[in-house]
């Protein structure tokens, strides 16, 4: 289901104190966050997240990744079958496994608005190389180099990726990429936003200079706050994990979130709190103190 209307707000601060409110759901970033560095999920996380889901609290995985790459969390879904995938651009059930997602909801980035920004970007950061992420499919530029591991199903120029008819035109756009190949990311990110204007919501979860392009008002945020007012749950009931740029609207917007041990910068001011690094299962330690009634 394609969803271009109104959204709850994703920006404003809880106005009860967090710790007066019981949990209702968790909402954690994967790489950086739930993942340790080898893409694993240890067993105190497994163990952590299923015993919240034992005491009611709802958990959805909340990601920049597109549905494809989720089969790092597959085997854990337990209760949870539910991601915000793409940094909001689509709600994903998990429970068919790998490679049998269902999209439930898709925020779509319009082709034209995609085109603009392209070309904005590219102007104001000549060498700026793209790749577009569809529901399915995964397009790329020849010159876009070889992040991802996987082997593109078309190249070709963006304005031709992009065009009305262009390669999976029967298909939502979710997301571009952006690459280049040096410029500082945060400088990055800062000038694309500048140049993008309100054609596109720009981000960032990678250490490189790679950005990415959602749709209007698409975020983790905006996303999360439509799923929590579907099911009746309130910001300040929200619990929220994150590490980069990208994280930063939604633990703004949870009633508590944290930043993790190897967070950057601006996630740590924007989080409420401070847990350790992924690699030491910082999810996991708060979710443990949360259910103590320590956290």
């Amino acid at each position: 289901m394609r969803e271009n209307g109104p959204v709850t707000s994703a920006t404003r601060q809880p106005e009860t104190p967090a710790a007066a409110v019981p949990p209702r759901l968790i909402a954690t970033d994967l790489d950086g966050t739930l993942l340790r560095d080898d893409k694993s999920v240890s067993p105190r996380t497994v163990a952590a997240l299923a015993a919240a889901e034992e005491a009611g609290i709802e958990v959805f995985f909340v990601t920049g990744r597109p549905a494809r790459w989720m089969d790092v969390v597959s085997d854990h879904v337990h209760g949870h079958g539910l991601a915000i995938c793409g940094n909001g651009a689509a709600v994903v059930d998990l429970h068919g496994g790998p490679g049998a997602h269902r999209f439930v909801k898709v925020r779509e980035l319009a082709r034209e608005n995609a085109l603009d920004a392209a070309v904005l970007l590219r102007e104001a950061a000549p060498g700026t190389v793209y790749a577009i992420e569809q529901t399915y499919g995964f397009h790329q530029e020849p010159d876009y180099p070889a992040l991802h591991m996987e082997i593109p199903d078309n190249l070709a120029p963006a304005e031709d990726l992009l065009a009305p008819d262009g390669p999976g035109a029967e298909e939502p756009v979710l997301k571009i990429l952006a690459y280049h190949p040096t410029v500082d990311p945060d400088a990055f990110l800062t000038l694309a936003r500048l140049a993008i204007g309100d054609r596109a919501t720009v981000t960032r979860s990678s250490p490189s200079a790679l950005l990415e392009l959602s749709g209007p008002g698409v975020s983790k945020a905006s996303t999360l706050a439509l799923c929590c007012a579907e099911r009746g749950i309130s910001h300040e009931e929200v619990v929220a994990f994150g590490d980069m740029p990208n994280d930063v609207e939604m633990l703004t917007w949870a009633g508590r979130s944290y930043a993790m041990g190897n967070a950057h910068p601006d996630v740590i001011a924007a989080a409420s709190g401070r847990t350790v690094a992924n690699n030491d299962d910082g999810v996991a330690v708060v979710i443990e103190r949360m259910l103590a009634g320590r956290a």
